[in-house]
């Protein structure tokens, strides 16, 4: 009887024992939970500060100095334009330079844009779309310091990073102080794709960079700089005044402002459409590879609600999804206006875009589409010259081969590993400016 009472009595402790040990455990578990999850929650919900909002930065070398803009609609903080918060400060402001789709980014996609008056704050506004894509020493004569401030989406083809180039270039050449307010990439996150032929260079490509360069417009203008490929003359100058000048409590040579809070795993969601055919995160992220359509006789799906997320043409299967491109913003007279096309409807939630990219240039659509257009000889679009350089797609695309891939018939695999040797290359070139932490 006794024994039995103590063998109860220890079962008893043993149970009570367990029972604290388990408890102690879910706390520990619990506590570790929380932890992650706040740490989590904390990263999350930082907010990503483009380099124009570190105003304690830059604003004291643009006392007293005659300041040119290089920006467009989405140099904002928050909801207000720089040139405003500027012009507040009681910054003096003498001209503005804008890029493809003017200062306030309404223009359509290659329309010629001409020199103009801001209505809003009465700026003389020069354009870099229209008669000429650099300023010319006129231009800068009374210009002490130039800020550059425009949200890139991170591809080889979208224009702003060629005149970015050509800003630094007229700066440097002009001996200017430059303020590179840096902005997040909304591709940042990988490098793909081909890379650019100089046989091929355009405004659509002016360095030897892929599709997808995974680099902010800060990382890039440091890589035009520290590479050399800016013109001789910009490259020349830009070393004698920085050694001459450098960071003087006057005005630095060349400064740039960083983005708080970003890395290169970063997703980053623009908070303005950085042009109008690229009214949404699908659509940023679709254009790397779809941008290619512009080169083909395809609708990209400008003059819908969604560009670059339609994909089709009329003499596509009548099976596949229809749409019909229509005259809008930023899309005045779109391909195949008023024609019904059969393609592709890629718009989906951000996360399946993501995931249906998973960080590869998509050139997926682009393969099915020739392989089930019946006219294979007119799939591209023809070039106006004989020399084949002029040829739309091959200037996108950044030299002949993925055409000639297209025509040949490789496989998705079989080209981008033909990408591999180039892109590696260059990716020991991007890790020398990158400002931020890498993607894993």
């Amino acid at each position: 009887m006794q024994k039995c009472i103590l063998n109860n009595l220890n079962l008893t402790m043993n149970r009570t024992a367990v029972q604290k040990i388990i408890s102690i455990q879910s706390y520990l578990l619990l506590a570790v939970y929380l932890l992650i999850f706040n740490s989590n929650f904390a990263q999350a919900t930082v907010p990503i500060l483009p380099g124009a909002y570190q105003t304690q930065t830059y604003f004291k070398w643009l006392q007293h100095k005659n300041v040119a803009l290089f920006a467009n609609h989405t140099a904002t903080i928050d909801d207000t334009h720089l040139a405003d918060t500027l012009l507040k400060a009681g910054i003096h402001i003498v001209k503005a330079f804008g890029p493809e789709h003017g200062f306030r980014g309404k223009a359509d996609d290659g329309k010629v844009i001409q020199d103009d008056i801001d209505l809003l704050t009465g700026i003389p506004i020069i354009s870099l779309y229209g008669k000429k894509r650099k300023p010319t020493p006129d231009d800068l004569k009374n210009v002490d310091v130039i800020i550059i401030d425009i949200q890139d989406v991170g591809t080889r083809f979208y224009t702003f990073i060629s005149s970015v180039q050509e800003m630094l270039e007229a700066a440097f050449e002009n001996n200017k102080s430059v303020i590179l307010l840096d902005r997040p990439n909304p591709n940042g996150f990988y490098v793909d794709g081909p890379v650019l032929d100089t046989a091929y260079k355009s405004f659509v490509g002016m360095q030897p960079i892929p599709t997808v360069y995974g680099m902010t417009i800060g990382e890039y203008a440091n890589m035009l700089i520290g590479e050399h490929w800016l013109s001789k003359e910009a490259d020349s100058h830009f070393y004698q005044y920085y050694a001459q000048h450098g960071f003087s409590r006057y005005l630095p040579s060349f400064l740039i402002v960083r983005c708080k809070n970003y890395d290169h795993n970063s997703k980053y969601r623009l908070p303005i459409p950085p042009s109008p055919n690229l009214p949404d995160m699908a659509s940023v992220y679709w254009y790397a590879g779809n941008c290619l359509f512009e080169g083909t006789v395809l609708s990209e799906g400008r003059g819908t609600p969604h560009p670059f997320c339609y994909i089709g043409h009329p003499d596509l299967p009548k099976n596949l999804f229809a749409f019909t491109p229509t005259p809008g913003p930023g899309a005045a007279n779109p391909k195949l206006n008023g024609v019904t096309c059969y393609g592709w409807n890629l718009y989906q939630p951000e996360k399946e875009v993501l995931q249906a990219i998973n960080n590869h240039l998509p050139i997926q659509y682009i393969l099915k589409a020739y392989a089930l257009f019946p006219d294979k000889a007119h799939f591209f679009i023809l070039p106006k010259k004989g020399n084949e350089k002029f040829n739309a797609f091959n200037r996108l695309a950044g030299s002949n081969q993925l055409m000639k891939q297209i025509q040949a018939g490789l496989t998705e695999d079989e080209i981008r590993a033909s990408w591999q040797p180039q892109l590696e290359v260059f990716k020991k070139i991007r890790k020398k400016y990158l400002l931020y932490k890498d993607f894993n």
